[in-house]
């Protein structure tokens, strides 16, 4: 028979630069068991990181701060019309990544979080300045629906360039 029990970590591993608490399964033979077992537990992960976190790289996190904010000031100097063409411009681009995921091509996965990082910074910047002209939610769905039909299918500037590089190439082989 086996008794089973939950205790808190050993007190040697309470170190403050500690990222995740774990919760250890002690379980130990009943009594009636002749046999001494060297099985002291396991260690189950919680995955809990503490409440403070610690920037030990040289205030890296600061840096990514300001370049956000930088970023966020960049977008609101644009118009809604600059807004918009570059919304659709990462939304193709997007598709292009996809596509070249699909093909197993190379490309930078992390391409992807930071496209649509910065689609939702623009349409959040959208979103604000409909706020500030006092359209309400409702409102703002049925606008949007109607720009996204009156989106006109075109190339992403990745793909427009390439196709501009061979038909320069085409143009001097004909040469």
């Amino acid at each position: 028979m086996l008794a089973v029990g939950v205790s808190s970590p050993p007190s040697s591993c309470s170190s403050h630069h500690v990222l995740a608490s774990f919760t250890y399964l002690r379980i130990s033979p009943s009594l009636s068991s002749s046999r001494a077992s060297s099985f002291r537990g396991i260690r189950i992960g919680a995955g809990v990181r503490d409440a403070a976190p610690v920037s030990s790289r040289g205030g890296r996190m600061v840096v990514k701060m300001a370049k956000r904010e930088e970023e966020m000031k960049e977008i609101r100097a644009k118009t809604a019309e600059e807004v918009n063409e570059e919304v659709i411009d990462l939304k193709g681009e997007l598709l292009m990544l996809r596509l070249q995921k699909s093909a197993r091509n190379e490309f930078k996965s992390s391409e992807f979080g930071r496209m649509r990082k910065r689609i939702a910074r623009m349409l959040t910047v959208k979103r604000e300045r409909e706020i500030e002209e006092g359209i309400n939610k409702r409102l703002s769905r049925k606008l949007d629906r109607k720009w996204k039909k009156s989106i006109v299918v075109r190339p992403p500037p990745s793909l427009r360039k390439k196709q501009e590089e061979q038909k320069a190439a085409e143009v001097e082989k004909s040469s």
